[in-house]
């Protein structure tokens, strides 16, 4: 991707503020993504909830959403700021991606990235990036217990509504949580009971 960071900044270009998060990483997860065309002027806000990832995970989907947007937008020139310090130093190859399920998700973006005629990737502090962090965060709360709407804008499949609590068994295998029986859809929230 070497090329692209090294082309002049086009006259014409969108930036988007890129924000993931999750509570209790890993936990209730999910971006926050604002657009802004050069001038500053707001395109678009994205956000989703995306059920129980990492942090870096919600990261990553709002860059893989925000680029997805340009695509699907016909934007060829992507500024994309976040306050990520992993996520901008992966991108630009200054630190090695080792955490498997962000293995995918680079080689992802670093594809999507491709069609682009300019990116450009900033690190800046989180105060900076208020904007993508609150709709980072209504994309969590709206995953959360008692929460009555989730907006899906580009990545994850929404999560399924809340269901009546039932009980399943499971056991632990390597340190995970294996449930028997049907399986549980992305993001439900469970409580486990130690049984000795």
């Amino acid at each position: 991707m070497p090329s692209l960071f090294q082309r002049e900044r086009p006259a014409h270009y969108l930036i988007a503020h890129v924000d993931g998060g999750a509570r209790g990483n890993p936990g209730p997860a999910g971006y926050g993504v604002l657009l802004e065309d050069e001038t500053g002027a707001t395109v678009a806000e994205l956000s989703e909830f995306l059920g129980i990832r990492t942090n870096n995970f919600a990261e990553y989907a709002g860059l893989i959403a925000a680029i997805a947007y340009a695509a699907s937008h016909k934007h060829d020139a992507l500024m994309v700021v976040s306050d990520s310090e992993l996520l901008v130093k992966q991108m630009k190859g200054q630190y090695k991606v080792r955490a498997p399920e962000l293995v995918t998700l680079h080689k992802r973006a670093q594809e999507m990235l491709r069609p682009l005629a300019w990116f450009e990737i900033q690190h800046v502090r989180r105060e900076q990036n208020r904007d993508a962090d609150r709709l980072a965060n209504q994309a969590m709360d709206s995953g959360m217990p008692g929460a009555t709407t989730v907006r899906a804008d580009a990545y994850a499949k929404k999560p399924q509504p809340a269901a009546t609590p039932r009980e399943a068994n499971g056991v632990v295998k390597n340190g995970v949580v294996e449930f028997l029986g049907e399986p549980l859809h992305e993001g439900a929230l469970v409580k486990v009971r130690r049984k000795d």
